[in-house]
């Protein structure tokens, strides 16, 4: 599997950038180590839901809001307009901001980074000509390599027989042409790779249905060709020419680069707690290039530090650990990374991980993760439910949404760890029963601005951000103070095959990207 490639890459890299952290991931504090007892020494209440959630207020958030933009203003010099993508200025002064305000609650928090390589790619420009038309839904994979030379190249479309998962499938005929793809059961950069090794100059994968494939190729190999993805509309007619004994040509064109950018996660664990029982929640610090990414992802990771900044006027029963993951756009690098590295004994004492990412879209929905412990580790029924009640004591509607690899909480689940979360919507469509329940526009996106310039400070609905901001606070209070009735970590080793035939056969994500 692409992603699971992707991973053993990033942990044999990192030996040279951050063996200690790879080592030790739970204790690299930056700073000095401060006692327990000097927390202690501070008499604080235990911490209460009501009033932590009653701490929470819209006008703290937007500040937060208005800083990162400015941030994000940082790498207009190189991109000519404001992101916080990994490896821009932008992102940098994000994780500037984000340490800054953690050291300034003193000692309540340990507060460590661990940094990783991630693999990125740009695609600078790109055309797919089939017979006389320029394709009209053809885009490139992520992290496609370029074209040779990046240059465009032409020849004939050659089908590919099956799902294009075995060599056996490639004929020798498509030596010198352009291989066409069926989407299937096998990982894209598996198609791309063994297209390449039958000697095609470029390769296109075709949809099984109306839809645009919006594709990874994953961690790249010597053998990966330049790949587009196409919809089945736009393949259909061109496979029923194929068929018929037509020859289709095409020109396939991709300026890209694929680079590995050294980044950084962010963690913060508070001092007091049970250390062996710990609730962590986490969202991502990058953006897309496209745009500063105030919703995507600046609300969730925003809400998390003002959670973690007014958590220190309580003290907790059991460990609260926040992060801040870097690499999320380009493929949850950021939380794979660090699951992956995280030693037997330490990924016990997560009792469960909480997602936050976009948490204030502007066409919102209150949006559950249908988390079961039938398809899942057993826990994440249990905090699916915690979101229920919350809602519906606030007299809130909400609705649920597929758990399908698309965010952070991926890594936790493939291994072993109880998850779930809460979105209000990204480039899915909102109803018109949705329309009933939250108000709002239908036909629109749930966020208009998702992954584009515009997601800046205006993007954030306040109403939504606000009361998720709320609910985050909740669920941290709830499993801070105690653990009761909270299903206890299974030995992951006799879990893990059971979680991998049932999660991994519906999700076909990783991250924004389809992998499979």
């Amino acid at each position: 599997m692409a992603a699971r490639s992707l991973l053993l890459l990033a942990a044999a890299a990192s030996a040279a950038v951050s063996s200690a952290s790879a080592l030790d991931p739970v204790q690299r504090p930056l700073g000095s180590q401060h006692s327990t007892e000097s927390i202690l020494a501070t008499k604080r209440p235990l911490v209460d839901s009501q009033k932590l959630q009653d701490s929470i207020s819209i006008d703290a958030l937007v500040k937060r809001a208005e800083k990162l933009f400015d941030i994000a203003k940082l790498s207009e010099h190189e991109y000519n307009h404001p992101t916080r993508v990994i490896g821009s200025a932008g992102h940098v002064g994000t994780l500037k901001y984000i340490e800054q305000q953690i050291a300034e609650l003193g000692d309540y928090y340990h507060f460590w980074n661990q940094s990783f390589p991630a693999i990125s790619g740009r695609v600078n420009e790109h055309r797919l000509v089939i017979g006389n038309d320029v394709s009209k839904s053809g885009v490139p994979m992520q992290l496609t390599p370029p074209t040779k030379d990046k240059e465009p190249v032409h020849g004939d479309l050659v089908l590919v027989d099956n799902e294009g998962c075995d060599e056996s499938d490639y004929p020798k005929e498509l030596k010198g042409n352009i291989a066409f793809i069926l989407r299937g059961t096998c990982a894209y950069g598996t198609k791309s790779e063994l297209a390449g090794k039958a000697g095609a100059k470029a390769a296109i994968v075709y949809n099984y249905d109306h839809d645009v494939i919006h594709g990874t190729l994953g961690s790249p190999t010597p053998n990966q060709i330049a790949t587009f993805s196409l919809s089945g509309d736009e393949a259909a007619p061109i496979i029923k020419d194929i068929k018929a004994g037509k020859t289709v040509d095409a020109i396939a064109y991709i300026d890209a680069d694929v680079i590995t950018t050294i980044t950084t996660n962010l963690l913060a664990q508070t001092v007091e707690g049970d250390p062996d029982n710990c609730v962590m929640l986490g969202g991502h610090s990058d953006s897309v290039t496209a745009g500063p990414g105030i919703n995507d992802d600046g609300s969730g990771s925003l809400s998390i530090l003002e959670v973690a900044t007014q958590l220190t006027k309580f003290s907790v029963n059991n460990c609260v650990r926040f992060a801040w993951w870097a690499g999320e756009e380009e493929g949850l690098l950021g939380s794979d990374y660090y699951v992956s590295v995280l030693p037997e004994d330490e990924n016990k004492k997560i009792r469960l991980f909480m997602d936050y990412d976009m948490m204030g879209s502007p066409n919102f929905a209150y949006q559950i993760y249908n988390a079961t412990n039938a398809a899942n580790p057993v826990g994440s029924e249990e905090l699916r439910d915690l979101y229920i009640d919350w809602y519906e004591v606030q007299g809130l509607n909400y609705t649920f949404i597929p758990f399908d690899g698309r965010s952070d909480y991926d890594g936790f689940i493939r291994n072993g760890i109880p998850g779930g979360g809460i979105a209000t919507g990204a480039e899915g469509i909102k109803t018109e029963a949705e329309v009933t329940q939250f108000g709002g526009k239908a036909g629109d996106w749930y966020d208009p601005c998702y992954h584009q310039l515009c997601d800046d400070v205006g993007n954030v609905n306040a109403t939504a951000w606000e009361v998720n901001t709320k609910l985050i606070a909740h669920s941290v209070a709830t499993y801070a103070l105690s653990f009761d009735g909270f299903p206890k970590r299974t030995d992951s080793s006799s879990l893990g095959a059971t979680v991998e035939s049932a999660y991994e056969k519906e999700v076909k994500y990783h991250g924004t990207f389809a992998f499979i």
